[in-house]
């Protein structure tokens, strides 16, 4: 199958719009952004073996590849538009891309969202999304807003992604067939196709000092906006979210699942306390579930207090490429 035979492949899945004046099949997009909005962009790449197990289906890998990109514009609170994808192949296999586009196209739809160009090369299975959303000036949900007093948020159950990986690791999980216990099958789901929690990113617009998604770890994540915030953290174990799925494993690691575990794409904001119904009606409006799990204080220094009040330390902090 020629480059550009692969290229029409996808292509025959994209509708037109009128915000994309010119889209797939020249030498780049134009883009009509809204009137009076600002864009934000961001950018990821997934490769085998490090972001998703070999033998991953491809529809789980095209769902994947797209999500953690979509996560990222939900943390900013931007509503997404538009996308573009390269792909490194190392054959060209026309099943294996009609699978991927199936699981790509199926959250790009629901969404609205509109893939506008890319690349293809062959090499070792490697993927690559730029997902460009638009948001008001000033109503960008930031890392570097948090305030001494703030509550700390997080949406749905950290760990689950990181469970599932660990059973998978044990060889107790085939990522690439359906589990026959349903809190086995809804940690696989987690892992592999993760929810971007894009509702909940535009309803936390104007409530919401501080936000990121938990991609590394929640620890780590909260780390990196304490450290753009100039402020520290008090995180309370007992206040973790609970999830029937991570206790029915009967593993002792839940704890660092969730503190640690990442590829979980939920989020993790501040808020002032005069918020918290706010905050909370905004959750429910968006299909989600909140937990208060600390709060920001004055200082650098981010720590975990178990129920009597004295200092957790989970065995890592979260995720590093290079670490």
């Amino acid at each position: 199958m020629p480059e550009f035979a692969l290229i029409d492949r996808l292509r025959r899945h994209v509708r037109g719009r009128e915000d994309v004046p010119l889209g797939i099949g020249d030498d780049a997009a134009l883009l009509q952004p809204p009137a009076g909005e600002q864009l934000a962009i961001t950018a990821d790449t997934l490769n085998v073996g490090v972001h998703f197990p070999a033998e991953t289906a491809p529809a789980d890998i095209g769902w994947k590849t797209l999500a953690v990109n979509l996560s990222d514009l939900a943390a900013m609170g931007a509503q997404p538009r538009w996308c573009t994808l390269s792909l490194s192949l190392p054959e060209d296999d026309a099943a294996w891309l009609d699978a991927f586009a199936e699981g790509f196209f199926a959250l790009a739809d629901a969404h609205a969202v509109v893939l506008v160009g890319g690349d293809t090369t062959r090499g070792p299975l490697s993927l690559s999304v730029t997902a460009i959303g638009s948001v008001p000036p000033g109503a960008a949900l930031r890392r570097d807003g948090a305030r001494e007093g703030d509550d700390i948020w997080v949406t749905g159950t950290p760990g689950e992604a990181a469970a599932a990986l660990a059973l998978w690791q044990a060889g107790q999980l085939d990522v690439a067939a359906p589990a026959a216990e349903p809190w086995r099958e809804h940690l696989r789901q987690r892992l592999l196709r993760p929810t971007p929690r894009l509702d909940a990113g535009l309803r936390l617009r104007g409530l919401v000092h501080a936000c990121v998604d938990v991609s590394d770890g929640l620890l780590a994540d909260l780390c990196h906006v304490c450290a753009r915030s100039g402020v520290g953290a008090r995180l309370a174990l007992s206040c973790l979210p609970p999830s029937p799925a991570l206790h029915a494993s009967g593993d002792g690691r839940v704890r660092e699942w969730q503190l640690a575990g990442g590829d979980d794409y939920e989020l993790c904001f501040t808020a002032a306390p005069a918020h918290r119904e706010a905050v909370q009606r905004a959750l429910e409006f968006a299909g989600l579930e909140g937990h208060r799990i600390g709060h920001i204080v004055s200082g650098r220094d981010v720590q975990v207090l178990d129920a009597d009040g004295s200092p957790w330390h989970p065995p890592r902090a979260g995720y590093q490429h290079f670490g």
